[in-house]
């Protein structure tokens, strides 16, 4: 089959600019590569640009999803509930720290876990049954945690929101006011990603952002080896070299490196975003009304569309096509309750249908800033001339 694609299409890119390399080059041949003033730089700019109070940068998303779960202090026997359809981090970082993952089902006209469900799951069992809510900004759509903040305090749960898909992202809370994707007004703790192929790269990266002092502080503890970061709070003091290790921790610290090049990222963040915007605006016309697409991520106020999302006819079939075609749509995701380290927990098929159908038919089309209009035509008419010609 002939090829005329440009060049390859992957699902998603970086998008490095001369900006970016000048800033990690200044940093390079800086006093710091590690532990100095462009992690701290990074992080105040990043909270600045969320509405939080406090952002801790750390090495990646799966670092901050095991800290805010040992942040919050899940233990062996904790059950903690989550969707199947993310990255499996999200579910991973409760046995990191021994607690048992518990799924419920999503909602297919949003993806996102169904709070309807979640409610119908936490009347089943007695109250403290469960310990906490891990509801996932899956494509980059924001989940209402207003709502999910309710449901928590009924029921005692903590909450921690994954919005690695959604830096950007908000919803509009019942007094009409933007709520901002990890501002901390509702969640816990809620936790970001800075690989490549987000709205931030950093090659790895990722952040924690929260508006409570005491998590805050447990958390860089807990970056750090357990290392205790307040020299108001050392047990003992044997001088100005002296440091304290007062509880188990890790080293997921991020580098100055990673950080100079996430601060220039970050400056041409809201441009990003307008241009998924306007790339998913140009998906959702051209699908219009096509019997072949049963459902479409649309545009919706507040998507970071860190993904955009159809739900297609002979899914497989379009994937060989669009391959053979250079075009590299991808699959978001496999439930994770299926994964085989789940299954051996008990987890089956038909446990989750409205998960497993969507999977069934899911396939995420390519969305980056970089994605010319020519290129993605040639997307949408391969797409057309699959099902058409």
């Amino acid at each position: 089959m002939q090829n005329n694609s440009p060049k390859r299409i992957p699902y998603g890119r970086q998008n490095i600019k001369e900006e970016d390399i000048l800033a990690v080059t200044e940093t390079l041949r800086s006093d710091y590569l590690t532990q100095g003033p462009k992690i701290k730089e990074f992080e105040e700019a990043f909270a600045q640009y969320i509405g939080c109070k406090y952002a801790i940068a750390v090495s990646n998303g799966t670092a901050a999803l095991h800290l805010a779960a040992m942040a919050l202090g899940v233990k062996e026997g904790d059950k903690v509930i989550t969707t199947p359809i993310t990255f499996a981090a999200s579910a991973n970082c409760v046995r990191y720290c021994g607690g048992d993952v518990v799924f419920s089902d999503i909602n297919p006209d949003t993806y996102l876990l169904d709070i309807k469900k979640l409610r119908e799951l936490l009347e089943a069992s007695p109250k403290g049954t469960y310990k906490g809510v891990i509801p996932v900004d899956f494509a980059g759509r924001a989940n209402d945690l207003e709502e999910f903040r309710k449901l928590a305090d009924e029921f005692g749960l903590w909450i921690i929101e994954d919005a690695c898909h959604s830096p950007g992202g908000y919803f509009i809370d019942s007094e009409g006011k933007k709520q901002n994707c990890g501002n901390g007004e509702f969640a816990d703790l809620a936790v970001f990603s800075f690989h490549p192929v987000k709205h931030i790269a950093a090659g790895e990266g990722g952040m924690i952002t929260t508006n409570s002092k005491d998590l805050y502080d447990h958390i860089l503890n807990l970056r750090t080896h357990g290392i205790q970061q307040n020299p108001d709070l050392k047990i003992e003091n044997h001088g100005v070299w002296y440091y304290e290790m007062q509880e188990i921790g890790y080293n997921y610290r991020l580098t100055d490196m990673q950080a100079a090049l996430a601060i220039s990222q970050l400056s041409r963040a809201e441009e990003g975003i307008v241009k998924r915007i306007e790339i998913a605006m140009t998906y959702q016309k051209a699908f219009e009304g096509k019997s072949y697409i049963q459902r479409q991520s649309g545009v919706i106020d507040g998507h970071a569309y860190h993904l955009y999302v159809i739900e297609a006819k002979d899914r497989e079939g379009l994937i060989q096509y669009l391959r053979e075609e250079n075009i590299f749509a991808q699959v978001h995701y496999i439930p994770v309750h299926l994964m085989p380290y789940y299954r051996q927990f008990g987890w089956k098929n038909g446990d989750m249908p409205q998960s497993e159908s969507f999977y069934a038919q899911c396939l995420s089309l390519p969305m980056y800033p970089t994605l010319t209009e020519v290129e993605q035509k040639f997307v949408i008419n391969k797409i057309k001339a699959f099902y058409e010609s």
